[in-house]
């Protein structure tokens, strides 16, 4: 029979509290600066935790809240565009007709003009109540390719690069552009000595 065979169960009761006391005493051997250090570091991933949940919350917000502004500006847009095309016509109406033939005209002819006048005036109101502006570029403005559309580059007594005479109003509705203005580009006056291959006119972005 062995030495382990023949030590009592009291002896192995006492070695097993022995063990079990140095464990416990080792873990009673942590000083306060380390569980300080411990909480602190907790203390430090909650607040990260944290500021990015806020961030997270505060961007989807800002997200939802641009989604409804756009929803709201821009859900007449394919309304406005059929209501473009009837501005149009009225504008086109009223470029037919002769001032000087207007003044000898009859009081009915007199009062179908200033009707069709008044109804193109009262409908561009309306477009502008809701967000849609008219664009109407003048010789000599900056060409701008977000709301003109260039379908030619002329001569003109404009500086080269800007606009020399517009073909077609545009119309914007908030931000956006709804339809482009289009508008033919000067390239300088006619016989300049300045080149218009290469300089800012040829190297201009007509595309809107």
């Amino acid at each position: 029979m062995n030495d382990t065979e023949n030590t009592p169960p009291a002896e192995d009761e006492a070695l097993e509290n022995a063990a079990h006391e140095a464990t416990e005493d080792a873990a009673v051997e942590e000083t306060p600066e380390d569980r300080i250090e411990v909480l602190g570091t907790q203390l430090d991933d909650l607040r990260d935790r944290l500021l990015r949940a806020v961030a997270d919350a505060d961007n989807t917000r800002k997200r939802a809240d641009k989604e409804v502004s756009d929803t709201r500006d821009y859900a007449v847009s394919s309304f406005a565009k059929d209501m473009v095309d009837v501005a149009d016509n009225l504008s086109r109406a009223m470029a037919t007709i002769d001032e000087a033939g207007i003044a000898d005209s009859s009081d009915a002819v007199k009062n179908l003009v200033d009707g069709v006048a008044m109804t193109e005036r009262v409908l561009l109101t309306k477009l502008e109540r809701h967000g849609v502006k008219k664009v109407d570029p003048q010789p000599g403005e900056a060409f701008d390719p977000h709301i003109h559309q260039a379908v030619a580059q002329i001569p003109s007594d404009q500086p080269s690069g800007t606009i020399a005479s517009m073909m077609q109003t545009g119309f914007v509705i908030g931000t956006r552009t709804l339809r482009a203005a289009m508008v033919a580009v000067s390239s300088g006056p006619a016989g300049d000595d300045t080149p218009t291959s290469g300089d800012t006119g040829s190297n201009l972005d007509m595309k809107a």
